[in-house]
């Protein structure tokens, strides 16, 4: 229980991080209603989640999985170049997160 709520915490990290930018400095209300939910359920299934996860695994798959989404985002919506480097580093971050549960 505590994993599946730690994996919707880390999709709900990329979801604040993209809506905060498209809040443009919080002066777009719905992308800065959405950050602030958003980030209240990422803070809060984080939190349960540290209940029983050790603290630096969960924290380290919270981040990698927000960091890996918001970035493929980024590329999906052309925000960003699909380079080969940032898709073989975002794999990479990947593997380090499946390998953390794995040993966890």
């Amino acid at each position: 229980m505590a994993w599946a709520i730690l994996i919707a915490s880390g999709v709900l990290e990329a979801v604040w991080a993209t809506a905060l930018s498209a809040s443009k400095n919080f002066k777009r209300l719905v992308p800065s209603v959405v950050f602030a939910v958003a980030l209240t359920g990422s803070m809060a299934g984080l939190a349960f989640a540290m209940k029983s996860l050790p603290t630096g695994t969960a924290y380290a798959v919270w981040v990698g999985i927000g960091a890996v989404l918001t970035a493929t985002w980024a590329i999906v919506t052309g925000q960003e170049r699909a380079t080969l480097a940032r898709v073989f580093l975002l794999v990479g971050l990947i593997g380090c997160v499946v390998g953390l549960k794995a040993v966890s």
